[in-house]
């Protein structure tokens, strides 16, 4: 009888347990996420775009500011520290939330759910471009296919109208902010709890969305419950508790599962845009998102470049 084969099924079902809830905790997270396009289009019902952003933020911030007490992790960063942080919850809050609910104000949720997937590819271009990370064949590959697949559900066919086209050009924009808030975050990253990171970024970005929430006092009016539940939603759930369910899954998950996983908030997105707005995708927005989630996986999953830093 083999009593060391025995001895190890319980550390061995323990651990396949233990995977098995990080990539629950994950899918859950992505989940939220791939909701948040639809939570936002049902919003705009009462909120305008830059003032939901600015509300949904404020309750992320207060959310944050309670775990931080709770988990005892206040504590003031050093100045350098709390400026890059500072700067990064401008562009990753402030300057991307705003040009990304003006660009979902004009075009659907299912298309800019399938252009928000190709923010890693134009993460990894912005880093060749600025810091002389070298590409493989295969990820310039990938790069370039998520391109052409942006390109396709942007205007490349003549399905999309002049509005959905600037709403389309305008998340396009949103992914060079995307790029710049990552570079940044990463200066500091390493040295506090994400926990700490966000709640720094979040205050000052929602502080810094204020003045533009001002800027459309005019749309301004009493919110239906409907939206009112959206915008809890979109602050409690999407902002702060997918947020944590996604970073307890990356305890136990691989870099490589982990941007797999990504890849499914597009695909949900859509599912979700068809079913509760009843957006209808076009073969070309299929091909467009075909090309992008492949042209990601290629560009991301790819782990044979060397960079010579910043």
């Amino acid at each position: 009888m083999d009593t060391s084969t025995d001895a190890r099924k319980p550390g061995m079902e323990q651990a396949q347990s233990s995977r098995s809830l990080y990539l629950t905790a994950a899918v859950v997270a992505i989940l939220i996420w791939s909701t948040s396009f639809v939570g936002t289009k049902i919003a705009y019902h009462s909120f305008p775009p830059l003032t939901l952003g600015a509300a949904r933020f404020l309750i992320a911030s207060v959310i944050l500011g309670v775990v931080m007490l709770v988990r005892k992790e206040f504590a003031l960063p050093a100045p350098k520290d709390l400026g890059w942080m500072a700067l990064s919850g401008m562009l990753g809050t402030t300057l991307y939330f705003a040009l990304e609910n003006i660009g979902l104000e004009l075009t659907t949720a299912s298309s800019a759910a399938l252009i928000v997937a190709s923010y890693p590819a134009i993460t990894a271009l912005l880093e060749f471009i600025f810091y002389r990370v070298k590409i493989s064949w295969l990820k310039g590959l990938g790069i370039v296919m998520a391109i052409a697949g942006v390109y396709q559900i942007s205007g490349g066919s003549p399905g999309a109208g002049s509005g959905q086209l600037t709403g389309n050009l305008i998340l396009i924009a949103a992914g060079v902010v995307f790029a710049a808030y990552n570079f940044t975050t990463r200066k500091v990253v390493s040295s506090y709890s994400m926990v700490t990171v966000s709640f720094y970024q979040t205050i000052t970005g929602t502080i810094a969305f204020i003045p533009l929430a001002l800027l459309e006092r005019s749309r301004w009016q009493a919110p239906t419950a409907e939206s009112l539940w959206m915008l809890l939603y979109l602050g409690i759930f999407c902002s702060v508790a997918a947020f944590m369910l996604y970073n307890y899954g990356l305890r136990g998950l691989s870099s490589s599962t982990a941007v797999t996983l990504m890849n499914l908030v597009p695909l949900f997105g859509v599912l979700f845009s068809s079913v509760f707005l009843a957006e209808v995708m076009h073969i070309y927005d299929w091909i467009g998102g075909i090309l992008i989630i492949a042209g990601v996986m290629l560009s991301v999953g790819d782990n044979t470049t060397k960079g010579n830093g910043s």
